[in-house]
């Protein structure tokens, strides 16, 4: 067999050139894109960028909150290094007020004087970072940045935006722990990270801020949920598509006066529904599908008088649905598919599969044979069936033991304390039928006949 001809330089050149433009014209998975991320992100220290941006320090910007805003646009522009869609290309001049996506405002301190209040850049599909510079616009109110390619991490200077009351850095591809910074910024009310590829675990601080709504899902998050959960002030929180693990903290009835959306869907979850569960009585939304929740549903969740969807499904829930749930005054949507129900309450049937009504129930595959159609085999639910979860005796992600019932009271009056022991000699214990007191009589009278003789000495001797 004869050897192959060399390949030509010129022919091998072009291969190259021709494979590295074919790869960059190709969208990146999901995998590539975070390691992407991830080597951009080594190249940016712990509070930002190091790279230094040259401005243009001739224009002129009188009002020195605008100044500020200018340098901080154009340490901005500059530090993307893609924009298909020209979206920065009238940010040139001195009148930042006039820039594509920005928006000026009286500032709060002085009405005469004007200030950056909004910057929108919402699905302009530029690629950068954000530079440390844009912690100058402490006089914005909005903050919108979604849909585009920011990569790195949030810069700490975000933290002198005092102002702030919305940030939505979602669907890009910001990266590393979970921005502390955002947790420094005094008026945030909406915080919005999700679609992006943060990871660690969710700091405690997070639900004692006074937000109105928590957008974490779709990073990578892991650990537990904080215990704090339950001091949220927040209406929406929505924590779906991480990889958060452990119990759904017992706490959480405590936000039963604000919490509007629960959705805490495909995480990997543990134990049981806790029974403070059913205080959400505010609720439209609750959605802890996609888990690995165990045990029975509790009766308590028959409290959830506003929820509209309730989605359970895809868990291994045991036992039967029951008919409180299916009840439920203001239910539309019913998900318990894909569990290990045995059964459901007649009310489910009667309030949830009525067409007139406008409601759903989702039940398939489950444990309740030929009751309701497409179910799970019996040798499928065998081995979870007959060894259900007891919540009572789960730790630590069960419900607390019954309290003993305390022990009937014989009356309704303490009984009387016993008496006191008795003195070595009491008279009160001599028993007078048995002529103990006639002898002792006797005997002193004896006595005292025989010291009257003595004395008138007729008694001789002792």
């Amino acid at each position: 067999m004869g050897t192959l001809p060399p390949f030509p330089p010129l022919l091998l050149l072009v291969a190259v050139i021709f494979s590295f433009l074919s790869s960059s014209c190709f969208a990146v998975t999901s995998h590539e894109a975070a390691a992407i991320a991830r080597r951009q992100l080594l190249n940016f220290e712990k509070h930002g960028d190091h790279v230094h941006i040259d401005i243009d320090i001739e224009i002129k910007v009188s009002n020195p909150r605008l100044a500020a805003a200018h340098r901080a646009l154009h340490a901005l522009k500059r530090a993307l290094y893609s924009d298909p869609g020209n979206f920065t290309g009238d940010w040139a001049g001195p009148d930042v007020c006039a820039y594509n996506g920005v928006l000026c405002a009286p500032s709060p301190d002085n009405a005469s004087a004007s200030a950056v209040a909004s910057l929108d850049m919402n699905a302009a599909d530029v690629a950068g970072y954000l530079p440390r510079e844009i912690g100058l616009l402490s006089d914005l109110a909005v903050l919108h940045l979604n849909s585009n390619r920011f990569c790195g991490v949030i810069p700490e200077e975000v933290a002198n935006m005092t102002r702030l009351y919305e940030l939505d850095v979602s669907n890009n591809r910001l990266v590393g722990a979970f921005p502390g910074a955002v947790l420094r910024v005094p008026e945030l009310s909406y915080l919005d990270i999700r679609f992006n590829d943060f990871d660690g675990p969710i700091p405690p601080e997070l639900f004692l801020r006074p937000y109105d709504a928590i957008f974490l899902n779709n990073n990578r998050f892991t650990s537990g949920i904080p215990d704090t959960i339950g001091r949220s002030t927040a209406s929406v929180i929505v924590l779906a598509n991480n990889d958060l693990g452990g119990c759904i903290p017992p706490t959480i009835g405590q936000a039963a006066a604000t919490l509007d959306q629960f959705v805490f869907l495909n995480n990997s979850l543990t134990g049981c529904l806790p029974l403070e569960s059913g205080l959400l009585a505010n609720a439209t939304v609750f959605d802890v599908s996609h888990n690995l929740l165990t045990g029975a549903i509790p009766a308590t969740m028959g409290g959830l008088a506003k929820v509209e969807q309730l989605d359970l499904s895809h868990n291994t829930f045991t036992g039967d649905v029951p008919g409180d749930v299916c009840g439920l005054p203001a239910l539309t949507n019913l998900s318990v598919s894909y569990n290990f129900f045995a059964g459901e309450d007649a009310q489910c049937s009667s309030a949830l599969l009525d067409a007139k009504l406008d409601k759903s129930l989702e039940d398939e595959a489950n444990c309740m044979g030929n009751v309701r159609p497409m179910q799970r085999s019996a040798g499928e639910c065998a081995p979870v069936v007959s060894h259900p979860v007891d919540c009572s005796k789960t730790k630590p992600c069960g419900w607390p033991a019954p309290a003993k019932k305390p022990a009937p009271e014989s009356s309704k009056h303490s009984p009387p304390p016993p008496p006191p022991p008795a003195p070595i000699f009491n008279c009160s214990t001599l028993d007078s039928s048995y002529g103990l007191l006639r002898k002792i009589r006797s005997a002193v009278n004896k006595l005292l006949k025989q010291m009257t003789k003595h004395l008138s000495g007729s008694v001789v001797g002792p």
